[in-house]
């Protein structure tokens, strides 16, 4: 039984990441502390950015406007297949083994916009999205709409410090068959303030991997999101992210580990809540759907050959996010 609790007397333990400064003229000092926080933890900072602290104040406060409404407001928007709108709270569970429950956390997708008469429309995280009503929340698609767009080209510019760590050409993965044209999904979080007890299985948010490439995780001031740098440590010691205004906390995704054969590993990572209510923005990054990932060049030789087969990203996703997320045959439709 685990005995780290989010309300334990004890001081919380605390990380210690590395920062980008995404500003920096320097690239070969940005590549080395990205590689160093890649090897030791899968998390870091990046700062000057380019995304202004007030526009990122305003889609914390959009995203509350959202959160506030009554839940058969909310249930309107209930998530489609191809997860864009509303989910509820213990809708997901990440960590199916530990936790007595889903996770205590409500979210809201929002995906790559393609109209529905567009060839592209067919594929799994392509597709229209579910907006709010404009009379409902004026201002708020045109907000997450801005965000969605800076926030790729953010993504794009670690990515690009991320392919040099890893001996690549700058422009490795923004080419059009990668994040040219990416499965990039926008994720309103908010935590009501359920109290996390490990030992109980109950969790904001069960200890988990994200699927894809990388995460940009934008947070209030409420301290809740913990890593776990050694997955295979018994018994396993997770520290807290310290929140840090303005940056975004990026962490590495399950294929970037497929693609690196493990040279840079995907970071387990979970939320506790102590009573207090928490607000988090998430934005994933992934390839496109039809990009194969597999072993990279500079990641593999003849005595480290590659550790996992080939897979197209869309069948990678799509098996992820059927694996952690409730049937939407669960909810009665009648009472949206």
């Amino acid at each position: 039984m685990e005995k780290q609790c989010v309300n334990d007397i004890e001081a919380p333990k605390m990380s210690v990441l590395n920062c980008i400064d995404l500003s920096n003229p320097d690239i070969n000092q940005s590549v080395s502390l990205l590689k160093q926080a890649c090897l030791d933890s899968g998390f870091f900072y990046v700062v000057n950015h380019g995304m202004s602290e007030e526009f990122m104040d305003k889609v914390f406060a959009q995203s509350r406007r959202l959160f506030c409404l009554p839940l058969n407001e909310k249930m309107k928007l209930l998530r489609n297949e191809k997860h864009r709108g509303y989910t509820p709270v213990l809708d997901e569970i990440l960590d199916s083994e530990n936790q007595a429950h889903g996770d205590y956390k409500e979210g809201y997708y929002i995906g790559v916009e393609v109209p529905e008469d567009d060839p592209e429309a067919e594929k799994p995280f392509y597709g229209q999205n579910v907006w709010p009503a404009p009379g409902l929340l004026p201002g708020w698609r045109e907000t997450m709409e801005k965000f969605h767009q800076e926030a790729l080209e953010i993504a794009i510019a670690v990515a690009r410090i991320i392919a040099l760590a890893l001996d690549l050409e700058s422009e490795f993965f923004d080419k059009p068959d990668m994040l040219g044209k990416s499965i990039a999904t926008l994720r309103l979080l908010h935590y009501e303030g359920q109290m996390s007890d490990p030992s109980k299985g109950i969790y904001g948010a069960g200890a988990h991997s994200d699927f894809g490439l990388i995460t940009l995780l934008a947070t209030d001031d409420v301290l809740g999101l913990q890593i776990c740098k050694d997955k295979d440590a018994k018994p396993q010691i997770w520290e807290y992210v310290p929140p840090l205004k303005g940056a975004f906390v990026v962490n590495l995704g399950d294929m970037l580990e497929r693609w690196s054969n493990c040279v840079f590993k995907s970071t387990l990572h979970r939320v506790l809540v102590n009573d207090q209510e928490r607000y988090s923005i998430a934005y994933f990054v992934e390839p496109c759907h039809d990009c194969l990932v597999e072993c990279l060049p500079t990641c593999k030789s003849e005595n480290n050959p590659p550790k996992f087969p080939p897979i197209l990203c869309q069948t990678y996703l799509s098996q992820r996010y059927k694996d952690t997320h409730a049937d939407l045959s669960r909810y009665n439709k009648t009472e949206a």
